[in-house]
């Protein structure tokens, strides 16, 4: 899966001379570092100092996961690319630009969930036009006579509630979300959100890490002491795209089925090892896939279109840039 590796079954990961080391049921599968990253644990796995300090020696970022599939937190290596200069311009952007860059942002999901609609829309789903419409009656003059951020969130809040509603045209009955919930997911379409929303996550947090950008200083999001909260505010234009087409097509294809890859216990409702690679294989695979970007005049990934969003912001920052996150239409 390119730079990414997932670790999705228990086990110890340790250094062995100049290779990774994942030993599992008395088996060993080496880990190249060359063309690594970042390392995903998905389950629970053993690690040590020696090994940390290998990562932290080829800049290798190691994602770890809890038993609800939700974010724990990263090793995050030494900021190789940290950037004074870029940390007061980017304190002074959110003091003076907060407002103007949180719009944007919820702009850019606006934007993307209207083409992931209409795409179904042109395919029959015509009960999803009332949603559609709102967004491009309605929704972008809501948002531009917002005056703070605590309205800006209701607005984002109310449109993705009105995406969550058209499921029901969109999944199988028995995918249908009644009502969003993320920890612990309590049935298989909130297992679904909440494991590509941490996947996607998990991408951005890398993304950002690779840039002098600072992790900690948000626009959308509040600022928060235990979270990259950043990484929030680059990934939600990046949701529509990735993590729910990625889900549409699992689920309507029948790759993902209830009854073969979810675990449901008293309150919670999670994927199985089958379910997981399944998901995190069509993860991988929408990521890697290209479009032609109309800026550059060439082909990128999804996963680089990323990282783009992060020089986007980051010329909004210094250069006082507009910024337009990723937009599906426009494919810039």
């Amino acid at each position: 899966m390119g730079s990414t590796r997932y670790i999705t079954s228990m086990g110890e990961l340790s250094r062995k001379d100049n290779s990774i080391c994942f030993r599992k049921n008395d088996r060993n599968v080496y880990i190249p570092v060359e063309n690594t990253k970042e390392i995903y644990c998905m389950s629970e796995v053993s690690i040590n100092t020696k090994l940390l300090d290998f990562l932290s020696k080829n800049n290798i970022i190691m994602h770890f996961f809890n038993y609800h599939e939700g974010y724990s937190g990263t090793f995050y290596p030494n900021d190789h690319y940290c950037s004074g200069k870029l940390l007061v311009k980017q304190v002074k952007a959110y003091e003076e630009r907060r407002i103007k860059i949180a719009k944007a942002i919820v702009f850019g999901i606006g934007d993307n969930i209207y083409e992931v609609l209409y795409h179904y829309y042109k395919h029959g789903k015509k009960e999803v036009k009332d949603t559609t419409d709102w967004i491009r009656k309605d929704f972008k003059d809501i948002l531009l006579r917002c005056q703070n951020i605590k309205q800006i969130l209701q607005v984002e809040g109310e449109l993705w509630q009105k995406f969550y509603s058209e499921f029901k045209y969109i999944l199988p009955e028995d995918f249908v979300l009644n009502k969003r919930v993320k920890r612990p997911p309590d049935n298989p379409i909130n297992a679904l959100i909440s494991f590509g929303n941490t996947l996607l996550y998990g991408k951005t947090v890398t993304a950002i890490y690779n840039t002098h950008l600072d992790q900690r200083v948000s626009f959308l999001h509040e600022l928060a002491e235990r979270r990259f909260s950043l990484s929030l505010d680059i990934s939600e234009a990046f949701k529509p795209v990735i993590v729910f087409k990625t889900i549409f097509e699992l689920v309507n294809n029948r790759r993902l089925q209830v009854d073969k890859h979810f675990e449901s216990k008293f309150n919670y409702c999670l994927l199985n090892e089958e379910g997981r690679n399944i998901f995190i294989k069509a993860f991988e695979e929408r990521l890697e896939s290209t479009f032609t970007n109309v800026k550059l005049k060439r082909k990128v990934t999804y996963k680089t279109a990323i990282k783009l969003d992060c020089y986007k912001l980051i010329k909004c920052i210094l250069e006082d840039k507009e910024f337009k996150p990723f937009s599906l239409k426009e494919n810039y």
